[in-house]
């Protein structure tokens, strides 16, 4: 039974495992978007989160502690500069992941892990924006109605 056990291993040692993951955020960051296993997008996900809540602190020691989990400094400038940013005034849930289907070679379950964006804000507030205008309406078919009437 799996009691107290709070994380998958990913059929890897510590040190593999650890080093996976500060891969694939170093990619995530880089990229906004990485595709990989469905296991392994659910546990990059919080420390993924916690990164960017790290960021948002902006303290030297919270930059200490993203480049321990990081180990790249392009990624630990971007996280600090640009995502902190697009997520100052979101409290949390700022990553998602997509279930894509299955990988061809081993039928594993694939998805997308990707930091939400800024034009996903934008776009719910143009739609709020155009359901507040009034629609125009076209009065021109009525005076076609009554010319083809008169010919009859």
């Amino acid at each position: 039974m799996r009691h107290n056990m709070a994380h998958r291993r990913l059929g890897r040692n510590t040190q593999h495992r650890q080093a996976m993951f500060r891969n694939a955020l170093s990619s995530l960051i880089n990229r906004d978007r990485i595709e990989t296993t469905l296991a392994k997008a659910r546990e990059l996900r919080p420390v993924a989160d916690k990164l960017i809540t790290l960021a948002k602190k902006g303290t030297l020691a919270s930059r200490r502690m993203a480049f321990s989990m990081l180990r790249d400094d392009m990624a630990l400038k971007k996280l600090f500069s640009n995502l902190v940013d697009r997520f100052n005034d979101r409290i949390g849930g700022y990553s998602r992941i997509l279930k894509l289907g299955f990988r061809h070679g081993d039928s594993a379950p694939m998805a997308i892990l990707e930091y939400l964006t800024a034009e996903l804000k934008k776009g719910a507030e143009s739609k709020t924006a155009k359901a507040a205008k009034a629609p125009k309406v076209a009065k021109a078919p009525k005076a076609k109605k009554e010319a083809s009437l008169k010919k009859k």
